[in-house]
């Protein structure tokens, strides 16, 4: 007699890798933006992480060209030859990395190339010091790795000295540091001189280096250093870049990482197997953009530090702490003694005021007591928001 198996009602559990893994908070901000417009009420959104201008018309065109010539087939995986190229030569005149085009890889935007890069250079158990507080995705990347983010703080580092804080933190298990400069969401910008303290940290202790230059060319005082430029570090160290930024091209998912020639072989594996490519209408959108006027980029920046000015102004005028950024397009203020928390404050500040920040606990333990406000935005939003705050203060 045939034996009869009764199969158990019971689903099959989702990976321990995956589960680990949250939403982002982000997205909460903006379900409750909706859910305020939905009941009639104008938001002053200042929690946004993109640039305030359109994608520029000759990137655009360059995009249609490209559509109209049936360039529309799968992509070489590493990247078209002439993006590739144009991406050497601007590595060696903007940030002093040598590299030739068999040395850069083409990626989805900067996030996959932050994570074509942790899962290349880790392995399970292996730990990342991680500066904090940090872009919120990167402690979920390391872990999607399946190594454990350990979390540096700046600001300790900039009292105490970068390499005696990452020892204290460094362990036997430790393989890279992650670094990004100007910083998410502090707008932080490393100096030469702790850049290269990091440097020499990483080459005594054989460390690996990943880093994250999403903001490059929003530096409004000091420099940007790129550490793989620095002495050794080029041949230990993958560069993340992006167009999503410089030129308003974040939903085009187009962006960049450099490296040593060896480990792009692994990049572009990893690039094969999760997107096959970048789509080709954005590699030809990318190459115009890489050919634009540099004037373009710099009187951008400068738009951006007018609104800088507003916005920090503003904020002093409320009596909020802050310091002024000196990249990127956030600002990171304390909040008031008399909120419990970054949630309890932002929460306020939505529901009171109708303006939308992010609170700073999201980007890490090392955020808490701030929240991230972009001023990435029109003018008159960012004075409509100081006053709906002076209002809730006063």
């Amino acid at each position: 007699m045939a034996t009869t198996f009764e199969p158990k009602a019971r689903a099959v559990a989702p990976s321990r890798r995956i589960r680990q893994i949250g939403f982002s908070e982000i997205a909460k901000v903006r379900e409750a933006i909706d859910l305020l417009r939905q009941q009639g009420h104008k938001v002053f959104e200042l929690h946004g992480g993109e640039p305030f201008f359109e994608t520029p018309d000759v990137i655009k065109a360059a995009a249609g060209k490209s559509l109209a010539e049936n360039k529309t087939r799968y992509p070489p995986t590493a990247g078209i030859a002439p993006l590739r190229e144009l991406v050497a030569s601007k590595l060696a005149g903007s940030n002093r990395i040598s590299a030739s085009p068999e040395q850069v890889v083409i990626t989805n935007g900067g996030i996959h190339g932050l994570y074509c890069s942790f899962q290349a250079m880790l392995d399970p158990g292996d730990e990342v010091l991680v500066f904090a507080p940090y872009w919120t995705p990167i402690h979920d990347l390391i872990l999607l790795s399946g190594a454990r983010p350990v979390t540096v703080s700046t600001g300790t580092a900039r009292d105490r000295g970068f390499a005696k804080t990452l020892a204290a933190h460094a362990t036997a298990a430790t393989r890279i540091i992650y670094v990004n400069t100007p910083q998410n969401p502090s707008g932080y910008v490393l100096p030469r001189a702790q850049m290269e303290e990091i440097a020499q940290f990483a080459l005594e202790r054989d460390l690996g280096v990943i880093a994250d230059e999403a903001y490059e060319d929003l530096v409004f005082e000091g420099e940007h250093i790129s550490i793989a430029s620095l002495p050794g570090m080029a041949e230990r160290t993958l560069t993340c870049f992006t167009f999503s930024k410089s030129y308003s091209m974040t939903g085009w998912r187009v962006g960049y990482v450099a490296g040593p020639e060896s480990w792009m072989t692994h990049l572009t594996k990893l690039a094969l197997y999760t997107t096959t490519g970048v789509n080709n209408t954005g590699q030809w959108a990318a190459v115009a953009a890489l050919q634009s006027a540099p004037e373009e980029l710099t009187r951008r920046r400068e738009e951006y530090r007018r609104r800088r000015e507003l916005l920090v102004g503003g904020l002093r005028s409320l009596g909020l702490q802050i310091e002024m950024p000196a990249g990127a397009f956030y600002a990171f203020p304390q909040i008031p003694p008399t909120y419990q928390n970054s949630h309890s404050f932002a929460d306020v500040l939505l529901q009171k005021a109708r303006v939308s920040v992010v609170p700073g606990v999201v980007f890490g333990a090392e955020g808490e007591r701030h929240v991230r406000m972009t001023f990435s935005t029109k003018p008159e939003v960012i004075e409509g928001a100081v006053d709906a705050m002076a209002k809730l203060l006063a």
